[in-house]
């Protein structure tokens, strides 16, 4: 009797059994983890896109800073002209832009300060400022970007200029006015300044081209943009703007010298 006592109490142990492994539950557990990890990963691309972003505009001011620079040539001026004219004008306009050779003074191989590259282009300058006395006008004409670059190059070229007198001619803290009446009491000899405010003192009638003999374009320099000043579009329009306003009839009459620094 004890044997089937245990034999029962061991039959109604395993007939439990099944009931004990019935914690299937676990599964849905275990389904709900990747989606928690699908979550995650459109952060990460997120933050990757910008990162790649970010990565990639400094790629491009490293190829720039990297390049090697070029001097600029007399056929960059003509071909940067056209290309700005090209919509605007007839092919005959355009025709009409070209300056001849001759006009074109040697331009800087990037070996050159200011002044030893205005020492090359006029050897004679000394002669030509003793017999200049005209005023409401200037010998020499140098263009640059802004103001501050006015007076960086009004500093660096004092090895040339010795006794000449110089003029600031930009906007920045002087009136057109009063630069038209200083013009008018004194006999400059040099102008340094931007493309805009020497184009509004012609207008103004208080700048004479006839007498000038070179001018000068800051065409190399670049700023911290890595910009040179006709890669700026403002800078560009008034320069050709200038140019037009006698300059290019005096290139071809011989009477003007273009140079590029």
């Amino acid at each position: 009797m004890r044997k089937a006592s245990d034999g029962e109490g061991g039959g109604g142990d395993t007939g439990m059994i099944p009931q004990e492994t019935a914690p299937v539950p676990a599964l849905p557990k275990k389904t709900k983890q990747p989606k928690e990890c699908f979550l995650i990963q459109p952060k990460e691309t997120k933050e990757d896109a910008t990162k790649t972003r970010k990565r990639r505009k400094k790629k491009i001011t490293d190829v720039l800073a990297k390049s090697e620079p070029k001097p600029g040539t007399p056929e960059d001026l003509q071909k940067m002209m056209k290309d700005y004219y090209s919509s605007s004008r007839s092919v005959i306009e355009l025709e009409e832009l070209n300056l001849p050779d001759s006009c074109f003074l040697k331009a800087n191989d990037l070996t050159h300060s200011l002044s030893s590259y205005l020492k090359e282009i006029c050897p004679k300058w000394v002669k030509l400022r003793k017999n200049h006395n005209e005023k409401k006008s200037v010998l020499m004409l140098i263009i640059c970007s802004s103001a501050l670059r006015a007076l960086e190059l009004i500093r660096s070229m004092t090895a040339f200029r010795g006794d000449s007198k110089v003029m600031k001619l930009f906007a920045k803290h002087i009136k057109v006015q009063e630069q038209v009446k200083l013009l008018e009491k004194r006999v400059v000899h040099l102008g340094v300044g931007t493309p805009g405010r020497i184009k509004e003192l012609i207008k103004q009638g208080g700048l004479n081209l006839n007498p000038l003999k070179f001018l000068v374009f800051d065409w190399n320099w670049r700023d911290q943009k890595l910009r040179r000043m006709m890669d700026i579009p403002e800078i560009r329009k008034e320069a050709f703007e200038l140019l037009e306003m006698g300059v290019l009839s005096l290139c071809k009459s011989q009477s003007l010298k273009l140079g590029l620094f």
